[in-house]
């Protein structure tokens, strides 16, 4: 199964490039609130890549007015 055959919106967790086409939100700016949130739990290190829980920072981003 190629990675394209499951739909973003389906996805467990996203890739900065995934979730900044998704979120709309710039790579720049998801990478740094990654940064800043290490211990957050919508964040996944796998090795030195970043994946982000679709759903929980779903969940993280319906409570901000501004990011």
């Amino acid at each position: 199964m190629n990675n394209n055959d499951i739909p973003v919106w389906e996805k467990y967790t996203l890739t900065i490039e995934e979730a900044s086409k998704y979120f709309r939100i710039g790579e720049n700016k998801l990478r740094r609130l990654a940064e800043e949130n290490k211990d957050a739990g919508w964040l996944i290190m796998n090795g030195n890549r970043i994946q982000i829980k679709r759903r929980q920072f779903e969940q993280v981003i319906d409570k901000l007015e501004a990011i």
